[in-house]
């Protein structure tokens, strides 16, 4: 993979810029405060340190021009003779050998390991996101495989206890529960929270039909069923939840 733009990793506008010239003036108020003690030693070192911290923060161009505006104050201030830019000797020839050989070499070096550094993080950016692609990914697949098993688990325990199941109950997951409705299974594609009857539907006592339609859960219950003497005689029931990719569902059945 190619990073197209690692080299644009110094900040833009007119910030960069600012900071080059007041880098300048604060090293030639440094320069100048050394003035007396270094003498005509070193006129550059100043000026190339800001250049330097200048190509670190602020990139190339920037420092570049700080490099050239340094050159030119060092030889006018601060190489004998001073002020004067009509002499042109071999502390001048000196000068404008050495500073800006240096000082290339120094913010060359800091610009490939800028360009270099913004290069990772780039890397690592885009390693990151496509790492949370990937993990969003497999949540997906895997969230799809429970739904996929529990669809399966559904058909199978239909098809197990079918003479069994007093009803199945839907249940919406964003819609808040409704009023429950009993009746046929078309009407669970309409409401959020609806009921269809099983094979022991008409054979359980109405008020237990209507109780538990209203407050249906997971777990064990109870409720009166038709024996064979046409007597309700109160039986033990479970109701399982299932959550498929098409909602979840609640069935009812009698307990064997």
């Amino acid at each position: 993979m190619q990073i197209q733009n690692a080299r644009r990793w110094a900040p833009r506008g007119s910030g960069p810029w600012l900071a080059a010239f007041l880098a300048l003036a604060i090293a030639s108020g440094v320069r100048t405060l050394l003035h007396p003690f270094l003498g005509s030693a070193m006129p550059g070192a100043v000026f190339c340190i800001a250049a330097a911290l200048i190509e670190y923060f602020f990139g190339l161009g920037p420092s570049l021009v700080t490099m050239l505006i340094g050159l030119g104050i060092a030889d006018y201030f601060f190489v004998p003779p001073y002020g004067n830019v009509l002499v042109f000797d071999r502390a001048d020839v000196i000068l404008v050998l050495s500073y800006p050989t240096v000082t290339i070499f120094v913010i060359s070096l800091i610009e490939r390991l800028r360009r270099a550094q913004f290069r990772a993080e780039m890397f690592a950016a885009v390693a990151k996101s496509r790492y949370e692609m990937l993990l969003r990914a497999d949540n997906t697949r895997a969230l799809a495989r429970r739904t996929i098993d529990e669809t399966h688990r559904l058909l199978r325990h239909l098809t197990h206890y079918h003479d069994a199941v007093i009803l199945i109950q839907a249940l919406d997951r964003k819609s808040p529960p409704l009023a429950p409705v009993g009746g046929s299974a078309s009407s669970a594609s309409i409401l959020p929270h609806t009921s269809a009857p099983g094979s022991q539907f008409d054979a359980t006592h109405p008020a237990d039909i209507a109780r538990l339609q209203n407050a249906l859960s997971a777990g064990s219950h109870r409720a009166r069923l038709l024996s064979g003497d046409k007597t309700y005689k109160s039986r033990a029931c479970i109701c399982e939840r299932f959550t498929t990719h098409a909602g979840d569902f609640l069935v009812l059945r009698v307990e064997e």
